[in-house]
């Protein structure tokens, strides 16, 4: 049913710094107006929306291949989808589709969508400087009922799940689902009971080609980020950004060899 990741949707109450350290952090122009600017990369967009309130995570859509069979197929699945609604989206170039809205109880709290677009080129927006994020990596959504985030994500979005792998050291259970050349990471603390408490958005991991390269032009930029450290994937190098993400924790890769 899903192909890919569509988009990220995070909420400001101060756009104008909202975009210019999102500029900074992804070395990437956006399209932008009052209430709105869209960040296009390699394999998603980002989506920065004006709100009266906090900073902080506002939704995820997917991209299906056809509305209405997805508005079906989510219905038999008991994900309460809405009917198709048509858009159109001003931005590198006139997209047009049907979006449907996923009802949030049967998603667990976290706002799920699946738009339809019709055959365009998607847009991305070329990187300005060395060390620009090419694309997402992975982002991480924390549950406190791991088994029934993988029912949602693997049996009733169909996504596929490519790991799951409980790691007592680290106090975790990790599950990830592969979308179009991305990761959504579900994590479970291994110290929290199960419970039906909402399952929260909790991070992101941008891809970058070249470490050194991301590091040094962000700290130049006024970050506050991390040294370069190996990460827990044989052959990845991370760094963590400490602030001006919006209220995501938000983490670096440069992805091991011969995978951009």
């Amino acid at each position: 049913m899903i192909a890919a990741l569509d988009r990220i949707r995070l909420q400001t109450g101060d756009l104008t710094a909202a975009v210019g350290w999102t500029e900074c952090l992804l070395a990437r122009s956006p399209v932008a107006d009052e209430e709105m600017a869209t960040f296009a990369l390699d394999n998603m967009t980002l989506e920065l929306t004006l709100v009266d309130g906090d900073d902080g995570f506002a939704g995820l859509a997917f991209e299906v291949a056809n509305a209405d069979e997805a508005r079906r197929a989510c219905e038999r699945r008991a994900l309460k989808p809405t009917a198709p609604v048509a858009f159109a989206e001003a931005g590198l170039g006139l997209r047009e589709g049907h979006r449907v809205d996923l009802d949030v109880a049967a998603t667990f709290g976290v706002p799920l969508s699946l738009v339809e677009y019709a055959p365009t080129p998607p847009p991305h927006a070329a990187a300005r400087a060395d060390g620009a994020v090419t694309g997402l990596d992975h982002l991480v959504i924390r549950t406190t009922h791991p088994n029934r985030a993988a029912a949602l994500y693997g049996a009733r979005l169909g996504l596929d799940m490519r790991l799951d792998r409980t790691e007592p050291k680290w106090g975790a259970r990790f599950m990830f689902f592969r979308c179009g050349d991305l990761i959504v990471e579900v994590v479970h603390n291994l110290n929290e009971e199960p419970s039906d408490a909402p399952d929260k958005f909790w991070g992101l991991s941008w891809r970058v080609a070249n470490a050194e390269a991301a590091n040094a032009r962000l700290k130049q930029s006024g970050f506050d980020v991390s040294e370069i450290r190996p990460g827990r994937k044989p052959g990845t190098r991370v760094f963590t950004v400490r602030d001006n993400t919006l209220g995501v924790p938000t983490l670096m890769i440069e992805p091991s060899a011969g995978r951009t």
